[in-house]
């Protein structure tokens, strides 16, 4: 088989490859999730109560500020 012969088919192949994998290649469009939309997505069950909104600890936002601070080089 001369070279060009096998240049060739190995170009088709190629080109049928990515042609297969762009054809296979499916990403969902943007779309905008509504309040609406929230019980069909993610639906609860009956039993769990929603909880209340959890309060910062003062302390740990300090222990993460002071090490945040203390990763930094003096001067």
């Amino acid at each position: 088989m001369k070279i060009e012969i096998a240049r060739g088919l190995f170009l088709v192949g190629a080109l049928a490859v990515a042609t297969v994998a762009v054809a296979a290649w499916e990403e969902p469009g943007p779309t905008v999730i509504s309040n609406s939309d929230k019980a069909a997505q993610c639906p609860l069950p009956r039993l769990i109560k929603p909880q209340v909104a959890a309060k910062p600890d003062h302390d740990l936002l300090l222990l993460l500020f002071g090490l945040s601070q203390g990763g930094r080089t003096q001067g």
